[in-house]
């Protein structure tokens, strides 16, 4: 894995530091916090105050109780509303035609609330003339008003219920509530009204249909009749024709003929029967039936009984007895007379049933080809009839329609489809603005809004950053394995308690050199020019001969100095200065950087988190970026780039890089201080490159010939500017804090 993105995996983001940030800015957080509330709160209170009020309809089928039971018996019961139908009841009472005309019911026009551009300002009336915006006198009262009511009214559908809201807001609460009501009542009239001309517009389209059809259905008939009485069709009544009718009568009648026929025959055949065998006709119904041969049977009954009496006193050729008996005889005859004149009576019967048969059967055939004819006149008949019967089924049905129209043109016969649930009534509250929540909002906001700009500060800046321990383990190993030639160790001068830290152990290491990075570059060829030797200049400040680090400070502010050099003679005693300076610079609301190139890292243990943090050397062998190497102070505003844990010969090798890295970094700061430790003239000179930078030389308590010494090297190099700092006139307090060292 590359060191770059080693240096972007060896921090943390140290929480504890974030918090500590929002506590020590725990005043600023407050006033920003107070500040938005009181903003919020003067600007919900100078907003003129608004009231809402709310109407409610049910979206329901109704009809008067006189067709809802017709229409039931029909059939025809109206489906509830679905989704998109109390959508469009919505879109109605949005319309732009309702609003005029509850705007033309309740005067809106005269209202200065619904027409504010009546009374227009100096700047509008300025910019009118300017042609830079439109005349509002321009448009018609009813458009202005419209526009104006529009904003203010919100109609919408409960959810999940064929429910519509009618919510309006106003300055008024007597109009918030009083034109949510006027709105129901105007569209439950446009409802109605609307039924109303369905009704006579449907009872004007009926009227003249209705007497056409009449006077189609009348023609319909009458061809019926007609073609009836050409085709011999005539009804009997129960929807069959006279022929069929005929047909039926004649073809019963030949069955009853046929029936007395048979009757006939088998009783003259049973009478034949017993006249042959010689029998008693007594058995005969039709002979015991017949009164004559009954009146022969008394008689003969009688004489019979007479000879029978006379028998007994009589002698057989008695007179009296012969004439019985001859009288006896010829009543016998009689009846079988009678007897023959029954039999010849049913034959007759029986040839008069065979002739009726026959003509039956003549006059049936007959009939038959008439039918047979009158089936196929029938055919067009019954189209004729088909015609008629669909005519005047169309009239029925159109005169049922007309009849209901007529009964719903009354105001009363049609309610509209809709009521009214929930009426508007006039609010006591004030709906907006809500003054505690916008100022309560306002300060929550305030408190977020500085709390995430410190958070973001800290976090930029470095100073929430803390190094891994698996990242410290892995620079010290990697330190102790490279071999880097250094000097003889001399003791290090410091200052009086330089930094005062919550964690002394951090910074507790062993006494380095007081050498330069600068140090350890190889030497350059030596056919270079010699450079001129320049005025040698110093710091000017107010009082002579003060050479403090609040001069040469005040130095670099009011002349914008962008880049300067720091050599330090003096080991970190001198580093320790040009941090204080830093941050003095710093306080002065200037983007400070300060560079660590100095042997002991002294800028680094003073300022960063932990002098593992990835810098310069990192940066000049590729191991890190540029993000990854600027780090925030711990105690002031000011950013510093570590020395880094890379090897120091080999980072030195991009000493030409080291000056494009310097020049990028004074465009983005305002002051970018170079710490170059006790660093020699000829090495100050391959990082300058011959630019003619400020040369700061801090030498806290050095004698004046050593001051002298070192202004005369630097100014034989060809360096004008040479700045000095002793930091005499100002010596870090003894408890340093946010402004010292």
């Amino acid at each position: 894995m590359s060191g770059v993105h080693e240096s972007q995996q060896d921090v943390d983001i140290d929480l504890g530091g974030l918090f500590g940030a929002i506590w020590r800015n725990r005043m600023r957080v407050l006033l920003a916090t107070v500040a938005c509330a009181g903003i919020a709160f003067a600007g919900a209170s100078l907003i003129t105050p608004k009231y809402k009020s709310e109407a409610r309809l049910l979206i329901e089928t109704r009809e008067p109780a006189f067709t809802t039971g017709q229409d039931r018996a029909q059939g025809g019961e109206q489906p509830a509303f679905d989704e998109a139908g109390i959508a469009s009841q919505v879109q109605l009472l949005q319309s732009a035609d309702l609003i005029k005309q509850v705007a033309r019911n309740m005067k809106l026009y005269e209202l200065e609330e619904f027409d504010t551009t009546a009374k227009p300002s100096a700047v509008s009336d300025v910019l009118v003339l300017l042609g830079l915006r439109k005349n509002p006198l321009d448009l018609p009262p009813e458009e202005r008003v419209l526009k104006e009511f529009t904003e203010k009214l919100t109609v919408y559908q409960v959810e999940r219920s064929r429910v519509i809201a009618i919510e309006f807001a106003s300055k008024d609460p007597r109009l918030a509530a009083e034109i949510p009501n006027e709105m129901a009542k105007v569209y439950l009239s446009l409802q109605s009204g609307a039924k109303l001309d369905t009704n006579s517009e449907a009872t004007r389209w009926l009227e003249p249909e209705i007497a056409n059809l009449r006077e189609k259905v009348r023609e319909a008939e009458q061809k019926v009749a007609e073609y009836r009485s050409q085709s011999d069709l005539l009804p009997t009544g129960d929807n069959s024709t006279f022929a069929v009718r005929q047909l039926n009568d004649i073809s019963t009648e030949l069955a009853r003929v046929r029936g007395e026929r048979a009757n006939a025959e088998a009783r003259a055949e049973s009478v034949r029967a017993v006249l042959k065998s010689g029998g008693s006709p007594d058995t005969l119904s039709d002979v015991v039936g017949s009164q004559m041969i009954q009146r022969l049977k008394e008689s003969e009954a009688q004489i019979q009984g007479q000879i029978s009496d006379l028998s007994t006193s009589l002698l057989e050729g008695h007179p009296r007895l012969k004439g019985l008996r001859s009288q006896l005889s010829g009543i016998r005859t009689q009846i079988k007379a009678e007897t023959q004149k029954i039999l010849s009576s049913l034959e007759n019967e029986a040839k008069t049933a065979e002739l009726r048969e026959t003509q039956l059967t003549q006059q049936l055939n007959k009939l038959k080809a008439d039918t047979a004819r009158a089936g196929e006149d029938e055919v067009g008949l019954k189209a004729l009839e088909r015609e008629a019967a669909a005519q005047r089924q169309l009239l029925e049905t159109y005169l049922a329609r007309y009849r209901e129209a007529t009964s719903r043109t009354s105001n009363n016969a049609t309610p509209a489809d809709a009521r009214v649930i929930s009426a508007a009534v006039e609010p006591t509250e004030v709906s907006f603005p809500k003054v505690v929540p916008i100022t309560v909002v306002g300060g929550v906001a305030g408190f977020a809004l500085s709390s995430i700009i410190i958070l973001l500060a800290e976090l930029f800046s470095g100073r929430a950053l803390k190094p891994t321990a698996a990242a410290a383990a892995a620079t010290s190993r990697r330190r102790e394995e490279e071999e880097v030639v250094v000097e003889t160790p001399e003791p290090v001068e410091t200052l009086e308690e330089p930094v005062v830290h919550a964690d002394r152990e951090a910074f507790r290491e062993p006494v380095v050199p007081a050498r330069s990075l600068l140090s350890d570059m190889e030497p350059e060829d030596e056919d270079e020019e010699e450079p001129e030797v320049a005025e040698i200049a110093a710091v000017e400040a107010e009082d002579d001969e003060d050479y403090s680090i609040a001069a040469v400070a005040d130095y670099l502010v009011e002349n914008e100095i962008p880049v300067a050099i720091s050599v330090s003679p003096s080991g970190d005693r001198g580093s320790a200065a040009t941090v204080m300076l830093a941050r003095r610079i710093a306080q002065e609301n200037r983007k400070t950087l300060i560079i660590d190139l100095t042997g002991s890292a002294c800028p680094t243990r003073l300022m960063a988190q932990s002098q593992f943090l990835p810098g310069i050397t990192d940066l000049l062998v590729g191991d890190a970026a540029f993000g990854d190497i600027i780090h925030g102070d711990r105690l002031s505003d000011a950013h510093i780039i570590p020395r880094g844990n890379a090897n120091i010969r080999r980072a030195m090798r991009g000493i030409d890089r080291l000056a494009m890295v310097v020049d990028s970094l004074s465009d983005a700061y305002d002051t970018v201080i170079v710490e170059c430790g006790a660093a020699e003239v000829e090495g100050v000179r391959r990082l300058t490159r011959d630019q003619q930078m400020d040369i700061i030389l801090s030498l806290p308590g050095a004698d004046e010939d050593e001051v002298v010494d070192l202004l005369t090297a630097f100014g034989d190099a060809g360096y004008s500017e040479i700045v000095l700092m002793t930091g005499e006139a100002k010596e870090p307090p003894g408890h340093p804090g946010r402004r010292a060292a």
